[in-house]
């Protein structure tokens, strides 16, 4: 983690170098192409974490928390699964597409073109 951004711009945040890392086997899709992700925290409020993420080319699935987000950069599809009180559904993702998550949605993410967001997790 870098030290906070008091401002973070928006050129900032598509220029904050973020490190990569396989994703683990349990997020991972059998017979699709593992992704890639990282993330680099620049803020916090109060308990809140703001921060920017990346996921490379690939397809993961996860178990979300209470987070708001919107896409910077890339393309890809979000999958909510139905389920646990959360409706099916399926988000496209471009540049500026904002999305509410709630804790305990199972997702999968599907990504294209190498996608960032900035996200708020409460």
């Amino acid at each position: 983690m870098t030290d906070f951004l008091p401002n973070p711009e928006s050129e900032k945040l598509l220029e904050l170098p973020i490190a990569l890392q396989p994703i683990e086997t349990g997020p991972r899709i059998e017979g699709r192409i593992p992704a890639t992700t990282g993330f680099q925290q620049v803020s916090t409020l109060g308990e809140a974490e703001i921060g920017v993420w990346e996921m490379s080319p690939g397809s993961m699935q996860d178990i979300e928390a209470d987070e708001y987000f919107v896409v910077l950069s890339g393309r890809g599809k979000l999958q909510i699964l139905g389920g646990g009180g959360f409706s099916a559904q399926e988000i496209e993702l471009a540049n500026g597409t904002a999305v509410r998550l709630k804790a305990g949605m199972h997702t999968r993410w599907d990504v294209t073109e190498t996608l960032r967001k900035i996200y708020f997790t409460l």
